[in-house]
């Protein structure tokens, strides 16, 4: 059983609570593209929850294309993927708050010195970095540690394509055995078990009628343990090293 020396960790919903935020910036600039294509379906942060959690705004208009046979030119798309971003730092910079209970895990982590701790994220690097600034957690992940789809990578893509975690991992100079990853969405969980790398799926900040369904849905996608709250993450962790799961 090779010993886990790696903590990788989504970030939106997973280290902090911005989800809700990002998706009612989304909303907003979604429904102008709509709007200017004659497309007459209108989304609120809710609905785009529920139709692309887990995905970058890049991934949904990706999706929004096929869909509704609408056409978005490349010049079109990055400034659509730039206007988002700074709709959704300048909301996260208002209200932003982290995840119950994480700080204090990642706290006792960087104490026991046996991890090396990793933001593995589909949202574009500003964004990831305005967010773990703005809620303190960037003490957590020093140096090059921060690594997203939208950015880090020569060709931008989305979870759950497992290639950020491929890459994080070769950045990192970690094989998959050696890792855990924390994911919320099953687009995460997807792309992390498709890396080969055991995922723990959080489903802290659904709603609770909706928590034993998501954990299903984690679950059915990859995830080895659910943990409904931060301060179950040392016995989700014992599990997997125990090689348990």
């Amino acid at each position: 059983m090779p010993k886990i020396t790696a903590l990788l960790f989504d970030c939106d919903n997973t280290l902090v609570l911005s989800e809700e935020l990002a998706f009612e910036a989304c909303a907003d600039l979604i429904n102008k593209i709509c709007a200017e294509r004659n497309v007459e379906k209108r989304f609120t942060g809710e609905s785009l929850i529920q139709e692309f959690v887990g995905q970058n705004f890049r991934g949904m208009l990706t999706t929004l294309q096929k869909e509704y046979g609408i056409k978005i030119a490349p010049d079109d798309m990055e400034k659509y993927v730039l206007m988002e971003e700074d709709a959704v730092i300048a909301k996260l910079k208002a209200a932003l708050r982290p995840c119950p209970g994480v700080d204090a895990q990642l706290d006792a982590l960087v104490a026991s010195d046996k991890y090396l701790l990793s933001v593995v994220s589909s949202s574009a690097l500003r964004r990831v970095r305005a967010s773990i600034e703005k809620v303190g957690q960037d003490k957590y992940f020093p140096g090059d540690v921060v690594f997203s789809a939208a950015t880090s990578l020569e060709k931008p893509t989305s979870k759950p394509d497992p290639a950020i975690y491929l890459h994080a991992l070769k950045k990192l100079g970690k094989t998959a055995k050696e890792s855990v990853a924390i994911e919320d969405s099953k687009s995460g969980t997807l792309s992390g078990t498709r890396a080969g790398i055991k995922v723990i799926g959080y489903v802290g900040p659904y709603a609770d009628d909706k928590k034993a369904e998501m954990a299903k849905v984690l679950t059915d996608a990859g995830a080895v343990v659910i943990m409904r709250d931060w301060s179950e993450f040392p016995a989700a962790l014992k599990k997997i090293e125990a090689g348990e799961v």
